[in-house]
C-alpha cells in the first residue's frame, strides 16, 4: 500500500512540479565539507548527497565523451543524507559520473555539482591532482595593494571606494587578429607581455596596466553549457551566462579543453599575471539559474530540491532562463558559500559579481560576505539588484538594489544613474543628461552621492529611487555601460543619430567624466575608453567576433578619449575626494552650487579626508549650448576644462565658459 501510494505522488508529482508534495524543509542537512572528490594517489572517495535516492552508482570511463563505462560500482548510503564510496587505487585520469534510482527508476548519470575538473563539455568529471594545477611559484602569488591611502591596515589593500573595476570578456578581449597577441580568445592571451597592435597601441594586458584600472571584471569562466568544446578553435561564441559546472574553468578558453589540469592551469596563470601587473581579478558567478533544469545536475542528483517552485509546483523563473535557485534552502546555500570560498582558496579569485542577485535571499548573501572576508577581508563584493521575473520569495526577504542597505558590505548597480546619464537602457531613442535631456537632474545628483542620504537631493524627482538605499557609499556601482544592452558608444549613435560625430564624443566623454567623479565604486565596460561599438547589436551574448571583439585600431583612432579616460582614472585614484567612505562624509563633504537645466555642479570639502586637492569643483553641462557658470569664491586651477585634461592652469576666478556636452574639473591646493 505505501508503494502505491508513494507511486501516486509519483504521478502527481510528474504533472504538477515536486515540492508542492515533499517537504523538502525535512531533509537532512549534510554538516561536512568533502561533497564531491577526496583525491589521493592510494585512494579516492566520492561523496553526493542525494536523500532521495534508493540507491546510487558510481560509473568509470576512459574518455569525457562517449564509451562504455570501465566499472559501475555500487555506493553506499552515508549520513545526512549521503551516499559515499572510497576506491583505493590511483584513479588520476579517470573519468566519472553518478546516477541514483529514484521515484522508480534510474536518472541521468551526471557530474557532481562540487566536481572540480571535468572534460570536453563538462558531462564527465575527472580525477586529477590539484597540486599539479598550480603554475610554478603559485604558492607566492599575491593579490596586489590597490589604494593610494595612507596608513591602511596591513590586511587591506585598498577599501571598496578605491576599486575601478574594468568589465572585459576573455575571447573579446584577446581575440582580434590584429592585437599581436598570439594565444586569442584564451586565458593565455591574457598573460602575454609587450602586445602592440601595427599602429603601435599597447594591447592585451599592458593595456590594462597602462589604463590603470585596479580590477578586472571576467564575464563568466567557470564551464557553461553553450559552447560545444570538442570544435577546439572553432569561431563559436557566448558570454557564458548559461552555467553548468560552477566549481572548474570554461574549456574553451583553454589550450585543452579535455585536459582537467591545463583548463585549470592557464587559467591560474592569467590571474597570477594580473595580479603581476597590480590588477586585482573579479569573477562573474550565476549561481541564480542553470542553463537546464530538469536534466540539470542538482535535479538529476537530488529532483526538485534546488529550485523554487511557484503555488502550482512548476518551476518558477525570476531569471527569465527557464529557473530560479532557492538559495535560502541550506543544501543549496552551502553549495554556493564553498564554491565562492573554493574560488578563493584555489584560484585567488579577489570579488565577485552576483548576476541577477535580487533572486537570492539576504541572509544568504550576507553569510556569504561574511565567510569571504574572513578569508579575504578586502574581497569586493557586488551585484544586480533586480530580477527578470517575479519570485515566489517576497521581496522584503531578497537581495534586491531597494534593501541595499540590509547587505553586509555588498554592492548593488546604480541603475538611477545609468539611464539618468544615457537614457534608458529599454528604449533606445530615450536620451539622458548627458546627451541633451531636460529633467534628470536630481538623478545625478543622486548618482554622484552613490544613493546616501543627502540634504540637497530632491528624492521625488529621482528617476527611478524615491529614497536612498545605501548606507555608505562602497554599496554602490557607479555605471554608464556594461555588457548588457547597446554599450555607450552605439546607445549615443542611436539616440543621437541627427548630432555630429564630433558632438557625440563629447557626450561619451561627459558621461565617463560622471561616472569617475561620482562616489561609489567605478565601473566601466571593456572599450568604452575608446569608444568601442558593437556595429548596433543590443545583446551580442552569441554574436560574431566581428561584433565582440576588442578593435584594438579603435584605441589608435580615438586616442584623445583614451587619454582623457586615463587621465581620469588617475585623479580618482590619486584623490581621495572622489572615493569617500561614509554617508556621513557625503553628507558633510559635498555641496551642490545648483542644478539647473541640464547642468549639475558640486564642490567636495577635500581638505577633511586629506586630499592635496583642499577644494574640488565639477561642472557637468549636458546642453546643447555653452553655459557660463559661476566659480566660488577663491583662486582655483582646472584639471579639466571642457573635456580636455589641462593639468593645471590657474588663476580661475568668478566665472567659467562650459562648451555643450563638456565637464570641468577645478581644484584649490
Amino acid at each position: 500500500m505505501k508503494k502505491l501510494i508513494f507511486s501516486c505522488f509519483i504521478m502527481i508529482q510528474g504533472m504538477f512540479g515536486f515540492s508542492q508534495y515533499f517537504n523538502t524543509e525535512k531533509y537532512p542537512v549534510y554538516q561536512g565539507t568533502d561533497l564531491g572528490l577526496t583525491y589521493s594517489a592510494f585512494s579516492s572517495t566520492f561523496k553526493i548527497w542525494s536523500p532521495t535516492a534508493d540507491k546510487a552508482m558510481l560509473l568509470l570511463y576512459r574518455t569525457s565523451l562517449g564509451g562504455a563505462p570501465i566499472e559501475e560500482i555500487q555506493m553506499e548510503r552515508g549520513s545526512q543524507g549521503t551516499w559515499t564510496k572510497t576506491v583505493t587505487r590511483d584513479l588520476k585520469g579517470v573519468y566519472y559520473v553518478f546516477k541514483i534510482f529514484s521515484h522508480g527508476k534510474w536518472l541521468n548519470e551526471v557530474p557532481d555539482p562540487y566536481a572540480k575538473a571535468v572534460g570536453t563539455n563538462g558531462k564527465r568529471a575527472v580525477v586529477i591532482d590539484l597540486k599539479e594545477t598550480n603554475p610554478v611559484g603559485w604558492q607566492l602569488d599575491k593579490s596586489p595593494v590597490f589604494s593610494s591611502r595612507k596608513n591602511l591596515p596591513v590586511n587591506l589593500g585598498g577599501l571598496p571606494t578605491d576599486a575601478i573595476v574594468y568589465e572585459l570578456h576573455v575571447r573579446d578581449f584577446t581575440i582580434d587578429r590584429q592585437s599581436g597577441i598570439q594565444a586569442r580568445g584564451k586565458y593565455s592571451g591574457l598573460t602575454e607581455v609587450a602586445t602592440m597592435n601595427i599602429a603601435g597601441v599597447q594591447t592585451g594586458l599592458d593595456h590594462l596596466q597602462e589604463l590603470g584600472v585596479t580590477h578586472v571584471h571576467l564575464l563568466p569562466i567557470y564551464d557553461f553549457y553553450s559552447i560545444d568544446e570538442s570544435k577546439k578553435d572553432s569561431d563559436q561564441y557566448n558570454w557564458g551566462y548559461d552555467p553548468l559546472n560552477y566549481n572548474t574553468t570554461e574549456g574553451s578558453y583553454a589550450s585543452n579543453p579535455d585536459d582537467g589540469i591545463s583548463r585549470i592551469k592557464e587559467f591560474k596563470e592569467a590571474v597570477r599575471a594580473l595580479h603581476n601587473k597590480g590588477i586585482r581579478v573579479v569573477m562573474d558567478v550565476v549561481f541564480n539559474h542553470t542553463m537546464l533544469t530538469e536534466n540539470s545536475y542538482f535535479n538529476q542528483l537530488v529532483p526538485g530540491y534546488y529550485y523554487r517552485q511557484k503555488e502550482d509546483g512548476s518551476f518558477s523563473n525570476a531569471s527569465a532562463c527557464g529557473n530560479e535557485t532557492a538559495s535560502e534552502r541550506p543544501m543549496m546555500r552551502k553549495f554556493m558559500i564553498e564554491s565562492l570560498k573554493y574560488w578563493v582558496k584555489e584560484y585567488h579569485i579577489d570579488g565577485f559579481r552576483f548576476d541577477l542577485m535580487g533572486i537570492h535571499d539576504i541572509e544568504t548573501m550576507n553569510r556569504i560576505s561574511n565567510e569571504l572576508r574572513a578569508l579575504k577581508p578586502d574581497i569586493l563584493l557586488y551585484g544586480e539588484g533586480w530580477t527578470a521575473g517575479s519570485s515566489p520569495v517576497p521581496d522584503s526577504l531578497r537581495a534586491l538594489k531597494k534593501n541595499a542597505y540590509q547587505l553586509s558590505n555588498i554592492a548593488v548597480f546604480s541603475d538611477d544613474l545609468r539611464d539618468a546619464i544615457k537614457g534608458s537602457v529599454f528604449e533606445k531613442l530615450d536620451k539622458g543628461f548627458a546627451t541633451g535631456k531636460s529633467g534628470l537632474e536630481e538623478s545625478i545628483k543622486f548618482g554622484i552621492t552613490a544613493a546616501c542620504q543627502h540634504p540637497q537631493v530632491d528624492y521625488s524627482k529621482v528617476n527611478y529611487s524615491k529614497a536612498p538605499y545605501a548606507k555608505s557609499p562602497s554599496q554602490v556601482m557607479s555605471y554608464v555601460d556594461c555588457h548588457d544592452n547597446n554599450i555607450l558608444w552605439d546607445k549615443l549613435a542611436i539616440s543621437n543619430s541627427s548630432d555630429t560625430v564630433s558632438l557625440r564624443r563629447d557626450m561619451h566623454k561627459l558621461a565617463l567624466s560622471i561616472v569617475l567623479t561620482s562616489q561609489g565604486i567605478s565601473f566601466l565596460h571593456a572599450g568604452t575608453e575608446f569608444l568601442r561599438s558593437k556595429k548596433g547589436v543590443e545583446n551580442s551574448f552569441n554574436s560574431s567576433d566581428d561584433i565582440n571583439k576588442i578593435n584594438w585600431f579603435d584605441k589608435a583612432d580615438n586616442m584623445d578619449v583614451y587619454q582623457y579616460v586615463r587621465s581620469l582614472i588617475g585623479m580618482r585614484k590619486k584623490h581621495p575626494a572622489f572615493r569617500l567612505t561614509t554617508q556621513k562624509e557625503i553628507a558633510a563633504l559635498i555641496h551642490f552650487e545648483n542644478a539647473e537645466d541640464r547642468v549639475v555642479s558640486f564642490q567636495i570639502n577635500g581638505e577633511a579626508v586629506g586630499d592635496e586637492w583642499k577644494k574640488v569643483f565639477v561642472v557637468l553641462n549636458g546642453n546643447d549650448a555653452e553655459q557660463e557658470i559661476k566659480i566660488p569664491g577663491g583662486k582655483w586651477e582646472a584639471f579639466v576644462l571642457n573635456n580636455q585634461v589641462k593639468g593645471s592652469e590657474s588663476d580661475l576666478q568668478s566665472k567659467i565658459n562650459v562648451n555643450p556636452y563638456s565637464a570641468c574639473i577645478l581644484f584649490q591646493k
